[in-house]
């Protein structure tokens, strides 16, 4: 990892497989950006916890994950690679910065009210309320200087922000704040059932037909752009509808094309021709990174002590920084 490069946390959760969603509006820029960064990518196995999930397949999802991202292009020589709950110093700064948040700050938190709403208090864990705190531990302990993060997730690195700085002014200089990076380019790639939601591994646990895996075949993947849901019209109009908009705007990222060079390549073509171009152009995206998924995970053992390794590299950091948090506020 470049020392004296900015230092960068990326955090992804392992409750399903990663989708095109995903890899175009982060893992893809990760794996480019790794002789520009310091970076650390965390697989938060913790958060997956704040919903259901089965402990045998939070085992496979973490593996599956790693795989995924190593296989995308992710370098364990360049950049950190790890389990989040390998390194115990997570939790327990999270629960110091649980007990320095005012309830309001979390109360607030969009996030949080969608799911409650959705789901009812009484089905959602109180990780699902804390959740904020664990983020902005993961981020705080390892003197984070940028944060690459969804627009969803602006929020979160506010309070992130907002809390150090609280901390700071009360405690003296212990965090390092950081800085939120909203990418644009393929940041908001779409639910292929519902184009007006964002893509959704969460979604697509209950409907399949909502995202494109990154493992997924080249048949499922030719199914479920057939089954992608346009528009009214017969054929590709301007300005196109959501669904329409979404499935070129997948192809536009993957294939690295402007919007003019799209519209000229499909304008007034029927929707079925559009689908199997998306098809084919993410097939050939992921062809790749399938095939080296695939060598990963004949030898799982090798998988575990890559993340291992990178654990063990990074843990002296992050004890630093609890160390620092633990004697400010009396604990040592």
């Amino acid at each position: 990892m470049p020392t004296t490069a900015p230092r960068v946390f990326s955090g992804i959760q392992p409750d399903a497989p990663a989708h095109i969603g995903n890899y175009l509006g982060a893992i893809r820029n990760w794996a480019r950006e790794q002789d520009r960064y310091n970076n650390i990518f965390c697989i938060v196995d913790l958060h997956s916890l704040t919903l259901p999930i089965d402990p045998a397949t939070l085992r496979e999802q973490r593996l599956v994950l790693a795989a995924t991202l190593l296989a995308s292009g992710i370098d364990p020589h360049k950049s950190a690679l790890f389990l989040q709950s390998d390194i115990p110093a997570h939790s327990e700064l999270a629960w110091i910065l649980e007990c320095l948040t005012p309830m309001g700050w979390l109360e607030r938190m969009t996030q949080f009210k969608e799911r409650s709403a959705r789901l009812g208090t009484e089905r959602v864990g109180t990780g699902l309320f804390t959740y904020p705190a664990l983020m902005a531990a993961d981020i705080l302990l390892y003197d984070t200087n940028v944060v690459p993060v969804g627009e969803d997730q602006r929020q979160h690195i506010e309070y992130t922000r907002d809390l150090a700085k609280r901390i700071n002014q009360r405690f003296g200089e212990i965090f390092v704040i950081p800085e939120a990076l909203i990418k644009e380019a393929g940041a908001r790639i779409m639910g292929l059932d519902d184009p007006e939601a964002k893509m959704s591994k969460s979604i697509a646990a209950s409907s399949p037909g909502h995202a494109v895996m990154i493992i997924d075949s080249p048949d499922d993947i030719r199914r479920k752009f057939a089954r992608a849901q346009t528009d009214a019209e017969p054929a590709v109009r301007f300005p196109a509808g959501p669904g329409v908009t979404n499935l070129l705007e997948i192809y536009r990222t993957v294939r690295e094309l402007g919007w003019e060079q799209v519209k000229e390549e499909f304008a007034g073509k029927p929707y079925s021709e559009l689908k199997r171009g998306v098809a084919e152009a993410v097939i050939e995206a992921l062809r790749p990174i399938q095939e080296r998924y695939r060598e990963i995970r004949q030898d799982d053992a090798g998988l575990r002590r890559t993340l291992k390794e990178s654990a063990e590299r990074l843990a002296p950091i992050a004890n630093a920084t609890l160390t620092r948090v633990q004697q400010a506020v009396g604990l040592r």
